[in-house]
């Protein structure tokens, strides 16, 4: 059987999911794999047979996405010319983690593709939804990477086709402590923006992490590291508590491992707003920004003890072949 497994490449989350989920793939069958977009930061240690441009939100400096660079980024003739030369009618099963290419190549060409991600997960009607209705971002959201065939990771099971998050090996195999940081990973934020508001807490050391610096440098008590996956694992490990954008591994990784958990929704990118209202559900505290205003929340947080506990079991190879074996 030989499988497609497309991967969305903006950010890390897809791809560290993708860690665990291709290696089953190829116990399963003959797998090539697909990777399209352009801002993550995480290599996969397998054969890549597809590096396509395909369509990356870009990280703003201030807390949101750029929506001017992102459009200027994705070309509409590179997009088309991608999805056009794609051949996905050779394989025998099409699995996409919200992959734009391989998706709209099924679309058009009436192929099955099995949609495998959390935005699935985000937009089931059981999950839970943010107040603040967004119709241009669940439009966008809903239509990027269309799938025939549905399955999707949250927080929690909400429906019988929503399953708990993939922790990947390197996360379980941990054994956490509490050294006294916190660990940052806000990626929409430059570090001059970090360095300004964190550093008003100053009795508290912030080990973060940075999309915007390649060298490690402190400044009073923040400590800016440029991204490194196992850098990053050990400081979360052995964090007090982590303060992150609402995205879904790391904040899924952080409840995992009982830590303390902050989140801040990135603006303009309404799959983080819908994180955020799953998260408050259960008990996590949400912010909007890091303005001034929301200091007492921080401050809050990081006097509180407050850790929301889950129950996450290693069911990803049961998952992936139960799906495998149902539609192949």
């Amino acid at each position: 059987m030989k499988i497609l497994y497309a991967v969305q490449g903006t950010g890390n989350g897809h791809l560290c999911r993708a860690l665990d989920i291709i290696p089953i793939l190829q116990d399963l069958g003959e797998v090539d794999v697909l990777v399209s977009g352009i801002q993550a930061d995480i290599q996969l240690p397998f054969p890549v047979k597809y590096r396509l441009h395909g369509l990356s939100f870009i990280f703003g400096k201030s807390g949101g996405v750029d929506l001017w660079r992102t459009f200027l980024s994705s070309t509409v003739r590179k997009f088309v010319q991608e999805i056009n030369t794609l051949p996905v009618e050779q394989y025998d099963l099409v699995i996409n983690d919200f992959e734009p290419i391989s998706a709209w190549a099924c679309q058009t060409r009436d192929v099955p593709c099995i949609g495998l991600s959390h935005q699935i997960g985000a937009l089931d009607a059981a999950s839970p939804k943010p107040d603040e209705k967004d119709m241009l971002g669940k439009f966008i959201l809903k239509n990027y990477a269309p799938a025939s065939i549905s399955y999707g990771f949250h927080f929690k099971a909400y429906s019988k086709n929503i399953f708990t998050p993939v922790i990947r090996q390197s996360i379980r195999e941990l054994e956490p402590k509490d050294l006294g940081h916190y660990t940052v990973y806000l990626p929409a934020y430059d570090d001059a923006h970090l360095l300004k508001n964190l550093s008003k807490f100053s009795d508290v050391q912030w080990d973060v992490y940075s999309k915007h610096n390649k060298k490690k440098f402190s400044l009073k008590n923040v400590t800016i590291n440029p991204i490194q996956s196992d850098s990053f694992i050990q400081s979360m490990a052995n964090s007090s508590g982590v303060l992150c954008g609402a995205g879904f591994e790391t904040p899924a990784e952080a409840l995992y491992l009982n830590k303390k958990l902050l989140v801040v929704p990135m603006k303009n990118q309404y799959e983080q707003h819908l994180n955020a209202a799953a998260l408050e559900q259960m008990g996590v505290p949400v912010i909007n920004s890091l303005k001034r205003k929301y200091d007492f929340a921080i401050e809050a947080w990081l006097n509180g003890k407050n850790k929301v506990k889950v129950d996450y079991p290693d069911v990803t190879r049961e998952i992936v072949t139960n799906i495998i074996e149902k539609h192949k």
